[in-house]
């Protein structure tokens, strides 16, 4: 992959339906398939509460650095396009799912469109997004909100475990 054309992406995974652990563990794989890019890193895996709706599983979450040369837009398709290979169903809002990948932060750019909002418009507020990105990249900053580190305590009431035989060496 050429250099001068390559980007930092993060992304969030998470599932809670059909084995999520292993479900998280194969679409890193995945991720590191995709076409002109690069997996990086994946954080350890992390247990976390539903949000949203009751009464269904726990999510298991991850996030990866990726070095890629797709554009946004590329990058959204081809993670849509690994959602539909482990059957993601986009039934209704915060439904179980076999597996979401949510394109996080790209560089610094901010984007506002139809399909896609750069940074992700609620990772700030999630401590299965932030734990994760954190433990990967531990400087990194939200374009308009700063450091990712600086918000981890707005989020410490929200339930997390991570996963100690789930790291997945890299």
């Amino acid at each position: 992959m050429p250099t001068d054309t390559t980007h930092l992406a993060f992304v969030a995974l998470g599932a809670n339906l059909a084995a999520p652990v292993q479900q998280v563990r194969t679409a890193g794989e995945a991720l590191a398939e995709l076409p002109d890019s690069r997996l990086l890193q994946l954080s350890s895996l992390y247990r976390t509460a539903p949000v949203g709706i009751r009464g269904q599983p726990d999510f298991v979450n991850a996030v990866a650095a990726l070095a890629t040369g797709l554009d946004p837009q590329q990058l959204l398709d081809a993670l849509f396009a690994v959602e539909r290979q482990f059957g993601r169903r986009r039934e209704f809002h915060h439904a179980p799912r076999t597996l979401d990948l949510d394109l996080l932060l790209y560089d610094d750019l901010v984007l506002a469109s139809t399909r896609l909002t750069l940074p992700h418009p609620r990772m700030h507020l999630r401590a299965f997004v932030l734990a994760p990105l954190v433990e990967i990249a531990p400087l990194c900053r939200i374009p308009g909100r700063g450091s990712a580190a600086a918000w981890l305590p707005a989020v410490h009431r929200q339930r997390i475990e991570k996963l100690a035989d789930c790291h997945q060496p890299q």
